[in-house]
């Protein structure tokens, strides 16, 4: 595309899927591109995959693997204790406010001065479609909230109210958001998966309690009984958008057997360095797509 003869630079942007503590093998992949000063213009996170990314744009490699390990099996952190005392499973005090200001401090000054655009996913209980929220400044407490709203569970957390919309887990309305991304101008994009390559999406086994615990959002209910029709149509397009050099693809390269909510340090431990070795394997690829 050029304008008055100069040639106009595409806009590269990074999407980042959520899962929990699948997530961490994200991390993996995101130290990896810290390390190697891979940058791109635009981040988009949902749920596990916001919190990563926020510290990939405050530039900050391993923090993400040392808190998890460090505070994994803290009643505070993600916990049932946690969500009976606050009624979040992850509370909202421990997890963004003392741990990123006091236990292993978050880099706010250097997020809110990077150049890349940091944006969050997350599902509108009262429309049932997906939210895309930028975050300039995790320091301000809005922002702060659509991180937390974005990385919420539904049954395991209390409703996040920002700019008058009730907002829960992104990955119910838009587990990858790669077609909002490129609508926003993103039209070339590295997308980290947490799940191995052939993996298809069931129906939720927690259907029918969510659907009665959300009875009063019918909306975000339909929108929980379409989550894995639209997650597997999304993973077809995806492969499309590979196939013509729109679309960079990383994905463990084995199954993880980690859990959501996975306790095992060692597991923990064992899908972050395969992320971090994925990405190695990957570097030349992904620096040669990125030019």
């Amino acid at each position: 595309m050029e304008k008055d003869g100069v040639k106009n630079k595409v806009k590269t942007g990074l999407v980042l899927e959520g899962g929990g503590l699948r997530g961490i093998y994200t991390a993996g992949v995101l130290d990896v591109f810290m390390e190697n000063n891979i940058t791109v213009d635009g981040v988009i996170g949902v749920s596990a995959g916001a919190i990563h990314g926020a510290t990939y744009v405050a530039n900050q490699p391993g923090r993400n693997i040392r808190y998890n390990l460090k505070y994994r099996k803290d009643k505070h952190y993600m916990s049932l204790y946690s969500l009976v005392t606050t009624g979040d499973l992850c509370g909202k005090d421990f997890c963004y406010r003392e741990l990123p200001d006091e236990l292993d401090p978050f880099d706010y000054e250097t997020f809110k001065n990077s150049p890349m655009k940091m944006y969050v996913g997350c599902s509108n209980l009262e429309t049932g479609e997906a939210e895309y929220l930028e975050c300039k400044d995790l320091g301000d407490e809005k922002d702060m909230d659509k991180l937390r709203a974005s990385a919420s569970l539904p049954l395991v957390s209390q409703i996040v109210e920002v700019d008058g919309m009730k907002l829960l887990d992104g990955g119910v309305s838009d587990s990858i958001p790669i077609f909002a991304f490129r609508r926003m101008g993103y039209r070339k994009n590295i997308v980290v998966l947490t799940r191995p390559e052939g993996y298809i999406k069931g129906e939720d086994k927690m259907l029918k309690i969510e659907a009665i615990k959300y009875k009063e959002y019918p909306e975000f209910v339909k929108r929980m009984y379409m989550r894995h029709r639209y997650y597997n149509k999304t993973l077809e397009k995806l492969l499309e958008l590979e196939k013509a050099g729109e679309v960079f693809i990383i994905r463990p390269s084995r199954d993880m057997h980690i859990s959501r909510l996975e306790k095992n340090l060692d597991k923990i431990q064992d899908v972050y360095e395969l992320g971090v070795s994925d990405a190695q394997e990957k570097l030349q690829e992904i620096v040669e797509f990125l030019k």
